[in-house]
């Protein structure tokens, strides 16, 4: 038999396990929630970080397109980002701002 290290994608996937652990015994010491009641923040926090990630891709996009234009810019208009079907995130519900929080 003839051991093998590890590959990097092996190594990640354990770093994500152990965060995922230490994340739930968080919530069983510091939170009054069940472990059937873990995933409402949970996928409430991942729903939240691809939301930002879209939001942060049309902000860029508007940011670009706006630079040469003499009109307003539109970064801060919430249609801006409903016309292509991205959530607009006000400054204080975006996921950078959650991680602020105790």
């Amino acid at each position: 038999m003839q051991w093998t290290a590890p590959s990097e994608k092996d190594t990640d996937n354990a770093a994500l396990e152990k965060r995922l652990w230490d994340a739930a015994d968080q919530f069983r010491a510091n939170s009054g929630l069940k472990a059937q009641e873990y995933s409402a923040p949970v996928l409430g926090l991942i729903f939240l970080r691809f939301a930002e990630v879209r939001f942060d891709a049309q902000r860029a996009k508007l940011e670009k397109a706006s630079a040469p234009a003499r009109r307003g810019s539109r970064v801060d208009d919430p249609a801006a980002y409903h016309a292509d079907g991205v959530l607009y995130l006000a400054p204080g519900a975006r996921f950078d701002a959650l991680l602020n929080f105790p």
